[in-house]
């Protein structure tokens, strides 16, 4: 990789010489930067160039390079030989074989294992149980078992995998699907009585009549709430692949919460909240929205709904760099703490089943952050989430 940059550096009329490339290899050997492209992109920009009246044709040059790269996943791309990971074979293991392969043991040792492993593999292999590859027990590569891995490529199979390298693509959920069950229009009365909340200024001419006429024609005014939507919501949405088969009824409640609340906002996120959201699926990489900007922006007295499954690794709540997509600097439970900090009235509804929530560590994790105040995505569930933000 650095070869074909420094190629393409010199092609645009930067003056690299193989001294300064040779002085950048061995600032990457000592790890002064490491799964970061801004981090190499300042270390590049230091051993290379020596003129700053070259900085910005070096800049124009290292973005066409880099141009579609992102985060540590572009990395991969670069490193690893598209034909490491093609898979023509997989192995059937017993139960008793998984049981007897052993984890790593911690997301730092599988991030300091792969950058080893890159530095000595010279090429491909399948079956295996070290290298990046596929089909065998490996912890780097795919279509294999490993009960604690890193998966490069191919396709979740197992749901193992700590960290993954892979740049998905996801759709903005459309707020225009009409309600199809039953199930979600019934739940959606207490969404309607929840949203339509007010102070005693509207006139009720028909009790006004009546206790006008009981009290000798003497006028006695009523008055009942006036009916407008004071309610202010904050949707968070779920888009990580593992809420694909519910995609469907969050677009129906989505669609309902946008019909029924004046003052609603919605962010996007993936399995769970860091620094940044986005509201444009289509342009999450390019017009990210500040996690604190949104704390700062909106008052106490909204309300904060997610719509998630909660599911994927607990490394992901409780590390630094533990995200799937991006080396987060911190880990998803301080931003989730922020958020309870910052907004009273917090539920959480998922829409896997609810007799399974125990069989996943990260819901139980996200169920305590949330101080117990998970509801599954049902009638019930619903009622009982609107219930609590009401009072």
């Amino acid at each position: 990789m650095l070869i074909d940059l420094f190629y393409h550096l010199r092609k645009s009329g930067v003056p690299v010489t193989i001294k300064e490339l040779l002085i950048l290899l061995e600032a990457l050997q000592a790890r002064l930067a490491f799964c970061d492209v801004n981090e190499f992109y300042l270390l590049a920009r230091t051993c290379l160039i020596k003129d700053e009246k070259y900085f910005d044709r070096f800049d124009q040059a290292f973005g066409a390079y880099f141009q579609d790269l992102e985060l540590v996943e572009g990395f991969a791309d670069a490193l690893i030989p598209e034909h490491w990971l093609e898979s023509d074979f997989l192995r059937n293991l017993s139960e008793e074989e998984k049981a007897e392969i052993e984890a790593m043991g911690g997301l730092e040792a599988l991030l300091d294992t792969l950058k080893e492993r890159l530095e000595e593999q010279n090429e491909r292999h399948a079956g295996g149980n070290k290298w990046v590859g596929t089909g065998g027990t490996s912890p780097f590569g795919h279509s294999g078992y490993n009960p604690e891995g890193i998966r490069i490529g191919g396709e979740s199979k197992n749901k193992r995998a700590v960290k993954v390298w892979e740049k998905r693509q996801f759709r903005n959920l459309d707020d225009s699907v009409e309600l199809g069950t039953r199930n979600i229009k019934v739940a959606l009365r207490k969404l309607r009585q929840f949203a339509r909340t007010g102070a005693a200024e509207e006139l009720d001419l028909d009790d006004t009549i009546k206790s006008t006429a009981s009290n000798a024609g003497l006028l006695d005014i009523k008055m009942v709430p006036e009916r407008h939507n004071a309610a202010k919501v904050l949707l968070f949405l779920d888009v990580g692949g593992s809420m694909d088969p519910y995609i469907r009824m969050c677009e129906e409640l989505f669609s309902a919460c946008r019909t029924e609340f004046k003052h609603l906002e919605y962010f996007y996120f993936h399995n769970c909240v860091y620094e940044h959201v986005w509201q444009d699926n289509n342009r999450r990489y390019t017009e990210k929205i500040s996690t604190l900007d949104v704390l700062h922006t909106y008052g106490s007295d909204y309300r904060v709904i997610f719509i998630g499954d909660a599911s994927m690794s607990p490394y992901e709540i409780s590390e630094r760099f533990g995200s799937v997509e991006h080396m987060n600097d911190e880990p998803g439970y301080i931003w989730l703490q922020r958020i309870k900090e910052t907004w009273d009235k917090v539920i959480w509804l998922n829409p896997s089943r609810q007799q399974y929530w125990q069989y996943t560590h990260s819901i139980a994790m996200v169920q305590q952050l949330m101080e117990n105040q998970m509801y599954p995505l049902t009638v019930e569930g619903i009622e009982q989430g609107i219930k609590y933000l009401s009072k």
